[in-house]
């Protein structure tokens, strides 16, 4: 199946969606919200990744387009577009992966959230999220809510960064723990230790494997702190030198993490 993406009859997935695509375990009944035109339900179907699949979406245009995308692939025996708020197209138990793209981590946490009190998540085996921003506030929610983080992955498409985050259920027999993956990591050759405060902001497997991408996000994100630096030195009030030093800080730490990661793995 490694070239599941060159197979599809009807879809060609953007490289974020084929990230999606390939870590849907084989034979999954699988939810995908926030679905839009469900190119991602259709190809897992198609491709034999997904046996059944729900298609969620809340706004009515991306709900037709996902009917349509559905009723041109002659999927609609196997593939249920639902129009609904999050989690709530799904019954408990319905489905073993939920795949959520597109959103920012912040909403996506929401999501799960609202999902889990309403035991959405239940027989959930696999969380596949694709947040646009705020990666390290889905990271916490994973953390915090009983789910491992066990894959990591950043890919660049149109100029845009993604990172897609795969996590299971705590009590999985995956032999990976909460524990062992946010443990204090030490960069290469270096003395620099990193903390869990650290491995959330960053990704802790990204970290161990940082790639072109990677550097380029963090790069980044040193620019855009130091253009809210160059913008604080403007005023003489108290609390902007407070934030000055902070944001001083965030730049000196997350520069000397890109100093001491190994390059020879781009």
């Amino acid at each position: 199946m490694d070239n599941v993406g060159g197979n599809m009859n009807n879809v060609k997935l953007s490289d974020r969606l084929q990230q999606l695509l390939e870590q849907i375990p084989q034979g999954s009944r699988l939810a995908d919200i926030g679905s839009d035109h469900a190119l991602l339900p259709v190809a897992a179907v198609e491709s034999g990744k997904a046996v059944f699949a729900i298609a969620g979406e809340v706004n009515p245009g991306p709900f037709d387009a996902a009917c349509k995308g559905v009723a041109e692939a002659g999927l609609g025996k196997v593939i249920s577009v639902r129009r609904g708020d999050g989690l709530e197209v799904l019954e408990p138990g319905e489905v073993n992966c939920i795949t959520i793209a597109g959103m920012g981590g912040a909403l996506i946490a929401a999501i799960l959230d609202r999902g889990q009190s309403q035991d959405k998540l239940k027989d959930v085996t696999t969380l596949l999220l694709q947040p646009n921003v705020g990666e390290d506030i889905l990271r916490r929610w994973l953390l915090n809510n009983k789910w491992v983080l066990v894959a990591e992955r950043i890919l660049e498409e149109d100029g845009k960064l993604y990172e897609v985050l795969t996590a299971v259920p705590e009590n999985t027999d995956a032999g990976i723990t909460n524990e062992s993956v946010y443990r204090e990591l030490t960069l290469g050759d270096s003395a620099k230790v990193l903390g869990q405060e650290a491995l959330l902001q960053m990704g802790p497997w990204l970290l161990q494997a940082p790639n072109v991408v990677f550097f380029a996000k963090w790069q980044g994100e040193i620019q855009k702190l130091e253009g809210i630096l160059t913008s604080l030195s403007r005023s003489e009030l108290e609390s902007a030198e407070n934030k000055r030093k902070q944001i001083q800080g965030q730049i000196r730490e997350i520069t000397e993490v890109l100093q001491c990661l190994p390059r020879d793995k781009q």
